[in-house]
């Protein structure tokens, strides 16, 4: 499959971004819904990806969207007790998900260390693209659904989901998901999307504020290998999207978004 060029948008800051990334995610969800029936997003956690719920939450134009014909995922998750304040699942009720009237069995959360699968990451990891994979239809040729939008935040060491940098997961070419041990950063277990589940998505949008994140930023953008830099394998089969603000894009080449856009 051939990688769609990325698109960069930049915003003034983090708060501008996250609006702006909401406000963009309710249309795309909200068109779906008028193509499809129904849209399905997989969510990412993180200080990103939390403004942009919280920013959702807070948006007039959220009652646009048929919050029953709505499918959730999520991209990565800790691999902890089900009501860790530390799990992405935890952290999206609180920013989102107990406010809308969600379809419970429509929110596709990843396992947890008190579920059935107990301490075994691998086996919980396969639970979840078996999941995954019933819920993938004719139409969406492959393991997964053909996700609406797949929403990634961008890590300091250029990492996506949980996917590190020269670690196992990002190198997996069958697998749509695995268990993440000994990850650089607590807690050292988790669960992940792997590049391939990833690329189903019909568009991607990697997250990224704050000037800690601009040395990532460039790295991805400028060329370099998945292997060491997660960030740049992850793309869309229509449209790949980097939302950012002044601080993570200040050093990017100027040829990548005219400074006027920001």
């Amino acid at each position: 499959m051939s990688m769609t060029t990325p698109q960069v948008v930049v915003h003034r800051d983090k708060d501008l971004m996250a609006q702006a990334a909401a406000a963009r995610l309710i249309t795309k969800i909200v068109d779906a819904q008028a193509a499809r029936g129904s849209a399905s997003v997989v969510l990412t956690g993180g200080r990103n990806g939390n403004g942009l719920l919280a920013a959702l939450a807070a948006a007039p134009a959220r009652d646009a969207v048929d919050w029953a014909r709505l499918d959730l995922w999520w991209g990565d998750e800790r691999y902890l007790a089900a009501d860790d304040p530390e799990r992405n699942h935890t952290q999206a009720r609180a920013a989102l998900l107990d406010a809308v009237p969600v379809d419970p069995a429509r929110v596709h959360v990843m396992p947890a260390l008190d579920g059935p699968h107990g301490a075994d990451a691998d086996a919980a990891a396969a639970a979840y693209a078996e999941e995954l994979a019933a819920a993938a239809g004719p139409e969406d040729h492959g393991p997964v659904p053909r996700f609406d939008v797949l929403m990634l935040g961008v890590g300091p060491d250029t990492h996506v989901a949980s996917l590190f940098p020269g670690h196992p997961g990002v190198r997996e070419t069958e697998r749509t998901v695995v268990g993440v041990h000994g990850a650089p950063k607590p807690p050292p277990t988790r669960i992940s999307l792997t590049l391939p589940a990833i690329r189903a998505a019909r568009e991607v949008w990697l997250l990224a504020a704050g000037e800690d994140k601009a040395g990532a930023v460039a790295i991805a953008l400028g060329g370099a290998g998945e292997i060491q830099a997660p960030a740049a394998g992850a793309y869309g089969r229509n449209r790949t999207l980097w939302l950012l603000d002044r601080a993570a894009a200040a050093k990017l080449p100027p040829q990548l978004y005219p400074p006027s856009s920001a």
